[in-house]
């Protein structure tokens, strides 16, 4: 039996794989309940505290189903274990983009948040420390194995991203089935894209100045004079390309992991090895 102050149902991700939209559709369910922040405490935060992480909740509705969306809980070693051991009851929805796609999404997030350098080939073909998560976030068939030693298949929901592009009711359908409830969606909510990636910034050296003033800064956000003058002074962001020589190594480098991915969930991915030079869209939240 599970316990109702604690989430019943949990976005996995994967990280830059359309997480942000299907966690809003999920929040305007009237049985449903999902803190706004991803809480990443089965990931990075688990030093926190059960107790932390129950109090992330305690605002919810009477009454409601309890969930939420932490798009590096499918990559993370640890989290399956840990989220077995607090949840073992709890429904999961992983969804997945063409990893390649999903790699130069990534890399194209940090590289706005001026956390990566603009060597996008050194990022994403010999990557430090902090830039690993661009190849590994994309090996679905080693993360949905280690999920399943600890949850059955039936209770692991594998959503494509290009199956939210081509019919969003229908998959926010299969998610609310899969959850326990009956499928409600605000249609106007269905086209709403969470992908901030083209959106202006200011420039990275005024961010980086910025930076420790953000606790004063982000309270006056709303002010309107501020608000105009950081209108007058932000720029457009220019990703670095993928190329068609980068893109066919990273076709060549998870060739045979996207195999495996179909396997296992019985699905024909072929058209993540199609030779398709054309540019991906640099996020998708």
């Amino acid at each position: 039996m599970s316990d109702p102050t604690l989430p019943r149902f949990v976005v996995i991700g994967a990280v830059k794989a359309a997480t942000t939209w299907t966690a809003h559709q999920l929040r305007q369910h009237p049985q449903l309940w999902l803190p706004d922040a991803e809480p990443h405490y089965f990931s990075s935060e688990y030093d926190r505290g059960s107790d932390w992480y129950r109090g992330l909740f305690s605002d919810a509705p009477v009454g409601r189903i309890l969930g939420e969306k932490s798009a590096d809980y499918l990559a993370h070693p640890d989290a399956p274990v840990r989220l077995a051991r607090m949840l073992p009851h709890a429904a999961l929805i992983a969804q997945l983009r063409n990893p390649i796609e999903r790699a130069y999404s990534d890399y194209c997030m940090l590289f706005r948040r001026g956390m990566v350098s603009a060597n996008i080939e050194r990022s994403l073909t010999r990557p430090g420390p902090a830039e690993t998560r661009f190849l590994e976030g994309g090996l679905y068939a080693e993360h949905i194995r280690r999920w399943r030693d600890h949850f059955p298949a039936a209770r692991i929901l594998a959503i494509l991203v290009e199956e939210i592009e081509a019919d969003p009711a229908g998959v926010i359908g299969q998610v609310c089935r899969h959850i326990g409830v009956e499928p409600r969606f605000q249609q106007s909510a269905l086209a709403e894209r969470k992908n901030d990636s083209t959106a202006p910034m200011l420039p990275l050296t005024m961010r980086r100045a910025l930076r420790p003033f953000r606790p004063l800064l982000d309270p006056l956000r709303t002010n309107p004079v501020l608000a105009r003058l950081r209108r007058s002074m932000v720029a457009p962001v220019h990703y670095p390309p993928l190329t068609p020589d980068l893109r066919a190594r990273l076709r060549s480098y998870y060739r045979d992991d996207i195999g495996r991915t179909a396997d296992l969930l019985g699905r024909n991915l072929d058209r993540w090895l199609d030779d398709d030079d054309g540019v991906p869209e640099a996020a998708a939240a």
